[in-house]
Formats: structure tokens, sequence, C-alpha cells
């Protein structure tokens, strides 16, 4: 299983990026949560398989149709405590 806490940084927040994250968390699979944070970017615990969890961040790269996202910054981190991927 592989877990990260990531940051994206860019136009993510006023967008729908949290709301789509969701859905695409569930698309492929992958638990944890997601929030915005006060300096603008969004902030996501995910876990999974490692193949889901790239794969759901390379759709973070891109994001909802409205965002701009300009990098993600990944550090490794504990499972989420709880099942499924929601909103925070």
């Amino acid at each position: 299983m592989t877990v990260l806490r990531v940051v994206i940084v860019g136009r993510v927040q006023g967008v729908g990026y949290r709301d789509w994250m969701v859905r695409e968390a569930a698309r492929h699979g992958v638990r944890g949560w997601v929030r915005n944070r006060p300096d603008g970017t969004v902030e996501a615990l995910v876990a999974g398989e490692e193949e889901a969890v790239q794969a759901l961040l390379s759709a973070c790269r891109r994001g909802p149709l409205l965002a701009r996202v300009h990098g993600i910054v990944e550090e490794a981190a504990e499972p989420p405590a709880e099942q499924g991927f929601r909103r925070a």
C-alpha cells in the first residue's frame, strides 16, 4: 500500500477541485480525504495500491476543467483510519 500526503498548488480553490477529487479517488479505489488550506492550496491524504495512487496523482496534475495546477508536493504519510474518500 502507498500512502502519501499531497499539497496541490495553483488555482485549485473555488473551481470544484475537492468534489472532483472525491469522484476521481472513488473511480481509482483510493481512500483518504481532501481539504482546502488557508494558503489557497488543496491538501489530501491518499492511500491505496501504488498503481491506483499514481493514476490519481496523474489526474490531479490536470484537475477539473477550471483548475490550473502548478505543482504537487508529495510526502510519505500514515494511512487514514477510515475507509472511503471524503471532503474534510
